[in-house]
C-alpha cells in the first residue's frame, strides 16, 4: 500500500509504488530542515548524495562565514562560482516578476528576525534595514556580482536548487526511482505515481492529495515557521515594504512543475502576492500548476488540475 507524503512535515515516508527492488533511505539535517532521500539504490549512493548537497549548503548559506554568499555580502562585490551566479540571476527574475515583492536582497531585514526566539526585532532597526533592500541595485556580469549596497538571502529559492542538484547526482549514478524531500520541498523521480498530501494549515491531516509523477511539488506556508509574541503570530515570509511578515489571503501555496528551483521560488512568490495575483502569475507561466489554500480554508486549483477518485491529478 502506498503511503502519503505530507508536504510541510518534518519526517515523512514514501513507499515507491510498483518497485520490487529494495528501497533504501538516508536522512540528514541541513539548510535548517530535515532532508530525506528514499530510492531504489545502494545506501552508499544516498549518503554520497547528501554529502554532495552539503557542498551547496556551504556555498549558499548567508550565515556560514566560509560560504560564497556570506563572503559576497561582506565584500559587496566580487567573482562568484557558476552555481551562485546562475541562482542569483534566477532569483532576480522572480524579483522582477513580482515587482520586488519577492526580493533576494532582503537579507538586511531577514537577518534581524529570529524565528527560534521569542522577541521581535527593534522597529527602528527594521526601518533602517529596509533602506538596503532593492533587487534593482544588484548587477551581474558573467560571474562578477555587484550587490549595490544590498545583501542577499537565497532562502526563498535555495532548497529547490539544491534538491535539483540531488536529483542530478542520483541520475548520474543510475538511480531511476527516488523521492528527494527537503523538508517539504519534494521531487519524485520515475514513472510511478506518488501520493503527495498538502498539510492542513489549520490542524492535523491533509487538506488535499496530489497524484503526481516525475515532478517537483513545493509548498510555502505561514503556519510552519513562526514566533508568537503577545498572542500574535509572526511568520517567516517577510514583506519587502514593511520588514514585517507579509499579510496575505493565502496560508498555503503549493506549486507543481518539473523544475524544483522554479517550484520553490514560485511557491514563495505566490504566498506573498495573494490569491488573485498568484493565479495570474501561474496562468502566465508555462508548465506550472498550483494549489492555493486561503485564510478561510478554501482550496483553489489552477486550470490544469482535476479531481478523480478523491485525488487531484495533473
Amino acid at each position: 500500500m502506498r503511503k502519503i507524503l505530507i508536504l510541510g512535515t518534518v519526517c515523512s515516508l514514501v513507499l515507491l509504488s510498483g518497485c520490487v527492488q529494495k528501497t533504501n533511505s538516508a536522512t540528514a539535517f541541513m539548510m535548517d530542515t530535515v532532508v530525506n532521500i528514499e530510492a531504489v539504490s545502494d545506501k552508499g549512493i544516498l549518503n554520497d548524495t547528501l554529502n554532495y548537497c552539503r557542498t551547496y549548503e556551504k556555498m549558499l548559506s548567508r550565515t556560514d562565514s566560509e560560504s560564497q554568499v556570506y563572503k559576497l555580502n561582506v565584500s559587496g562585490k566580487g567573482e562568484v562560482g557558476d552555481d551562485l551566479a546562475l541562482l542569483l540571476a534566477k532569483a532576480l527574475q522572480y524579483s522582477k516578476k513580482t515587482d520586488g515583492k519577492f526580493d533576494v536582497s532582503i537579507c538586511s531585514v531577514s537577518s534581524l528576525w529570529d524565528f527560534k526566539g521569542e522577541t521581535l526585532p527593534d522597529a527602528d532597526a527594521i526601518k533602517n534595514a529596509l533602506k538596503f533592500v532593492g533587487y534593482k541595485k544588484i548587477k551581474i556580469d558573467g560571474n562578477t556580482v555587484d550587490l549595490g549596497g544590498t545583501q542577499i538571502d537565497l532562502g526563498g529559492i535555495a532548497k529547490g536548487y539544491v534538491s535539483s542538484k540531488a536529483v542530478e547526482y542520483l541520475k548520474s549514478k543510475g538511480v531511476k526511482d527516488a523521492v528527494v524531500n527537503f523538508g517539504g520541498n519534494v521531487v519524485v523521480m520515475g514513472d510511478d505515481y506518488y501520493n503527495v498530501g498538502i498539510k492542513n494549515p489549520f490542524g492535523e491531516g491533509v487538506s488535499a492529495t496530489l497524484k503526481v509523477k516525475n515532478t517537483a511539488v513545493v509548498t510555502s506556508g505561514t503556519y510552519e515557521r513562526y514566533i508568537t509574541v503577545d498572542g500574535k503570530k509572526y511568520h517567516h515570509i517577510l514583506d519587502t515594504k514593511t520588514g514585517y511578515p507579509v499579510e496575505s489571503d493565502l496560508v498555503s501555496a503549493t506549486i507543481i512543475c518539473e523544475d524544483p528551483t522554479e517550484a520553490d521560488a514560485l511557491s514563495t512568490c505566490c504566498l506573498i502576492l495573494g490569491l488573485e495575483q498568484a493565479k495570474q502569475l501561474i496562468n502566465n507561466t508555462d508548465g506550472v500548476e498550483a494549489v492555493f489554500i486561503t485564510t478561510d480554508g478554501e482550496i483553489h486549483l489552477s486550470s490544469g488540475i482535476y479531481a478523480e477518485d478523491g485525488y487531484y491529478r495533473l
